[in-house]
């Protein structure tokens, strides 16, 4: 085998003058760019998720601060930057391939735990400063897990609404999704919205405390409780949106410029009344949901898909806090309907996987078949 110091592929930060492979970005200007707006906002270390405002596990392009700033495009990771070094947390699965991408200006950390992140932060960062986040791209449990690092260290955990690296990614940062958002017809799901949003109400009339309202972040659940589909983020049928559904009334966040006229017909059907969908702009639903936690109310919400951001803006004794909303719940189940979909589509890929089989055991005796192409067979047949 080749000499790991021999390797072309991966960077060597130790040579004279360093080695980068063809694959690796350049990150000076854009490491330069994000410390001045740092500086600006008097933040001495700036953490970095690879999360959108949705805790979704794929994320649009729009949402890839983490990719832009660093060139590393794999799918989990953790950057802080400080005024004089900068570090890239990520997981054993991508640490070839960090080394194939990342310039010299990083450090890459072989862990993922929050504990080595805020060590390294302790070390880097001196008492008294201030360590910053935007608080709508980190889970309640992550915000409180960074907290807890560094609780009682002299330094202060700041969330700072202005987004670091949007500001400095600027009119490259890719647009917002514009294409169409779709009612999903009637034959694939089973269940009318009207008939979901009946049931989520029964629920909270149910709960022993009595919650007044539903806060939805998760993007699937908003999608499966509308049945409404979009593409905004590739390979997965959702939008970017929110909903609060409450007792008397609903209302989803969202660019309502891009709903079908069909989709809107479906959710505006019933206005006014309590299956009146209100259509809010996306951007709002901080503020609304801070002006409806004003009232004597009870927001019942899953702390695995709500962003610190939102949570923030309800006071603790009106929350009402589970892993996963009754909505992802709800969705887990499927109906009759959903069931008769999965077992048919199961039987056409079956077709496609005994095609496949057979077409192997003619062509690897021949020598004619690799991993690669194998691949590339079977999802023509599919």
């Amino acid at each position: 085998p080749q000499a790991a110091s021999a390797r072309t592929d991966v960077r060597d930060c130790s040579a004279d003058p360093p080695y980068l492979p063809p694959t690796a970005v350049n990150t000076t200007a854009r490491l330069a760019a994000l410390r001045g707006a740092m500086k600006a906002h008097s933040v001495h270390a700036y953490i970095v998720p690879s999360t959108d405002a949705h805790m979704s596990e794929y994320i649009a392009e729009r949402d890839s601060r983490l990719g832009w700033l660093t060139g590393f495009t794999g799918s989990a990771g953790t950057v802080v930057v400080t005024q004089d070094k900068a570090a890239l947390w990520t997981d054993s699965r991508y640490w070839t391939q960090a080394e194939r991408q990342l310039d010299c200006n990083w450090e890459l950390q072989r862990t993922t735990w929050i504990e080595s992140i805020g060590l390294w932060i302790l070390e880097a960062v001196p008492a008294g400063r201030n360590i910053s986040l935007d608080p709508f791209l980190f889970s309640i449990d992550t915000w409180n897990s960074y907290s807890q690092a560094l609780h009682g260290s002299g330094r202060t955990l700041l969330p700072i609404e202005t987004n670091l690296v949007d500001q400095v990614w600027g009119d490259q940062r890719p647009p917002p999704a514009s294409s169409e958002i779709y009612s999903l017809p009637a034959a694939f799901t089973g269940s009318s919205w009207q008939e979901k949003v009946a049931g989520i109400r029964q629920q909270m009339e149910q709960h022993v405390r009595r919650p007044t309202a539903v806060l939805l972040s998760g993007l699937e659940e908003t999608a499966w409780l509308f049945n409404l589909r979009g593409d905004d983020i590739p390979y997965n049928p959702v939008f970017y949106s929110y909903t609060l559904l409450t007792s008397t009334s609903i209302s989803l966040f969202v660019d309502e410029r891009r709903l079908s006229v069909a989709a809107r017909q479906s959710l505006r059907a019933d206005c006014p009344g309590p299956l009146c969908v209100e259509l809010q702009e996306y951007g709002q639903a901080r503020a609304y949901l801070r002006r409806y936690a004003q009232g004597n109310v009870t927001v019942w919400l899953g702390t695995e898909y709500t962003t610190y951001g939102l949570y923030g803006v309800i006071p603790q004794e009106k929350l009402l806090e589970d892993s996963y909303s009754p909505v992802m719940l709800a969705k887990a189940v499927k109906n009759a309907k959903e069931q008769e979909l999965l077992r048919a589509a199961h039987v056409r890929d079956a077709v496609a996987v005994i095609q496949y089989l057979l077409w192997l055991e003619k062509m690897v005796p021949q020598g004619q078949v690799d991993e690669f192409s194998g691949a590339r067979h079977i999802d023509m047949l599919r």
